[in-house]
């Protein structure tokens, strides 16, 4: 783990949408959760850095069913050169979506990813980031899942924080895992536009 990364130049917000941060049907700890992610989200944004806020397009029935209020960002969005909302329908928030082509436009070489679900949408992020070699670091604090139901004959409940801790694991040794959202800072990209 390390314990003073260097800024990073974009925050990649996963799915923070209200199907799974608020109601019956949120992730455990999600009021801390917020609070980590929306810290994260003021300074990016006071330092310049690009944000780009994940929306996932969920298909017919499920929680974050596209127009429904599970669907909605819980976070408030402040559109403009360097805060973008971005839709997928898959885990990967590469596949099939123009974020490559918007972190290279800017020149972003590092970013920080934070938001739900760990073993789902921000892993399969965060290994595509890696594999396109964008340095990335993930703050343990500030990513969440659910607990995982136990199985007959497999294993007893898994705790969220245990499926979390090993969805880090398992993005291997080229990720940047921060114990605390805290320790992460920004800086802008160098092709960040400017108002003058």
């Amino acid at each position: 783990m390390s314990k003073n990364p260097s800024p990073v130049e974009a925050l990649i917000i996963v799915d923070v949408q209200s199907a799974f941060v608020s109601g019956d049907g949120a992730v455990p700890a999600a009021a801390e959760l917020l609070e980590r992610v929306t810290d994260l989200l003021a300074r990016a944004r006071a330092s310049g850095a690009l944000v780009v806020h994940l929306q996932n397009d969920g298909a017919e029935g499920e929680d974050d069913e596209l127009g429904s209020p599970g669907w909605e960002l819980h976070l408030p969005v402040e559109p403009g050169p360097t805060e973008i909302v971005l839709h997928k329908t898959a885990d990967d928030a590469f596949e099939e979506t123009p974020l490559e082509d918007l972190l290279d436009k800017v020149g972003v070489e590092s970013l920080a990813i934070c938001g739900l679900l760990s073993e789902m949408c921000v892993s399969a992020t965060a290994r595509t980031a890696l594999d396109l070699e964008y340095r990335v670091v993930l703050p343990h604090d500030a990513h969440a899942t659910y607990d995982i139901p136990a199985a007959p004959d497999i294993s007893e409940e898994v705790p969220a924080a245990v499926a979390s801790r090993v969805a880090e694991w398992a993005l291997g040794d080229e990720v940047e895992i921060v114990p605390r959202a805290a320790q992460v800072s920004f800086t802008a990209p160098p092709g960040t536009p400017t108002s003058d």
